[in-house]
């Protein structure tokens, strides 16, 4: 299991065999180092992973692709990571990313972007990569995989000012999700909805 991996130090074997190996293989090492970093991310980190996985979120296959935002969104997930995608400049590469033709890239990579626009240095950075626009079409699509991260990921950008002053010229955009099928989607529009129209 993971605890295997991590005991063992294989971490950064795999994190360098990322670099080299078949787009097969290249997959397996991704949903390996996805369990193992639930758990623990500083020798990953060590071994260079977050530049790593940003080289991957650009390579020809869609599978690779998905598993490598999938990747950073858990790293996002502890503290030190959020700092270590910042500093590495991920956000604007998961940026462009959202605009990928395949849905479930876009669903990964909106939530990797959730996780990393925690800090507030992730949500300048976000806001500098012009994140607003390709989150919002993520929302406006009903049949979006994506929607419930970008309508997330968008209330994180509307404590900035200029975030929620560019989101309240779309409310109706969220107004639309309360009548979404899905009941999360609808209670994060709700909070979505408060945090753009809240007055400083």
């Amino acid at each position: 299991g993971a605890g295997g991996v991590l005991q063992v130090g294989l971490i950064p074997p795999l994190v360098l065999k990322l670099k080299t190996e078949l787009d097969e293989i290249q997959e397996l090492i991704l949903d390996t180092l996805s369990n193992c970093l639930r758990v623990e991310i500083s020798e990953a980190l060590a071994a260079g992973a977050v530049t790593v996985l940003k080289q991957k979120l650009s390579h020809p296959s869609a599978a690779i692709r998905s598993k490598a935002a999938w990747v950073l969104l858990e790293i996002s997930s502890h503290a030190e990571g959020k700092v270590a995608v910042c500093e590495a400049a991920v956000i604007p590469a998961l940026v462009s990313l959202l605009q990928d033709t395949q849905p479930q890239v876009q669903a990964d990579t909106a939530g990797a972007l959730m996780f990393a626009l925690v800090t507030p240095q992730g949500r300048s950075s976000a806001m500098g990569a012009e994140a607003v626009p390709p989150l919002l079409k993520l929302v406006a699509e009903e049949t979006s995989k994506a929607r419930l991260n970008a309508i997330k990921t968008l209330t994180l950008l509307a404590e900035l000012p200029e975030g929620r002053k560019t989101l309240l010229e779309h409310r109706d955009t969220f107004q639309q999700c309360l009548d979404d099928p899905n009941e999360a989607v609808q209670r994060a529009a709700e909070i979505a909805i408060t945090v753009i129209d809240w007055k400083p």
